[in-house]
């Protein structure tokens, strides 16, 4: 699997001492609002997220990195690439997505880790295009996607839970890497 550094971040496979940090940040009621039913995860239940990530990989040739803070070595959340096959209405598709610790809020990192994960489907996966799907009231993941410079191309409603999502795109042809 690829490791991605940037500037503050490292984005890379998933080791077993991720688990409790990956848990703690399941268990926030603030991260997991804009998550399916906004259900908070257990430590089995994170542990069983983890192994489907990493499935992914080998499936896929992509998936979901484990971010980590280069300065001090603590995993802050995940960031990467996903078939989204809940949305059926979207498919063929990969879209990315980012889930990090409250905590780490507001400082640029998604941003950070998101941009260079398109760097990496463009360039090391050859997609050529990424979509990204939001709640519609999910304004932080939605400056996001805006700074990634995704745009809207439909609403629609998530399948099982009802509730609006947004799907933006880009064309990595067009991609500033």
């Amino acid at each position: 699997m690829t490791e991605i550094r940037t500037p503050r971040l490292l984005l890379r496979s998933w080791h077993d001492d991720d688990l409790a940090p990956m848990a703690e940040i399941n268990a926030d009621p603030r991260v997991m609002r804009w998550v399916d039913d906004g259900s908070v995860r257990d430590l089995d239940e994170t542990a069983e997220e983890i192994e489907r990530w990493e499935e992914g990989w080998d499936e896929e040739g992509f998936g979901l990195f484990a971010v980590e803070l280069l300065a001090s070595g603590e995993l802050i959340g995940f960031t990467g690439l996903s078939v989204p096959e809940f949305l059926p209405e979207v498919m063929p598709a990969v879209a990315i997505s980012w889930r990090l610790g409250s905590q780490f809020w507001g400082q640029g990192y998604a941003s950070e880790a998101a941009h260079a994960t398109l760097e990496f489907a463009l360039q090391d996966r050859g997609l050529d295009r990424v979509i990204s799907i939001s709640r519609v009231e999910d304004t932080a993941s939605e400056n996001v996607i805006r700074k990634l410079g995704m745009v809207p191309e439909r609403e629609t409603a998530h399948p099982m839970y009802g509730y609006p999502l947004r799907v933006h795109a880009i064309d990595l042809t067009e991609f500033q890497a």
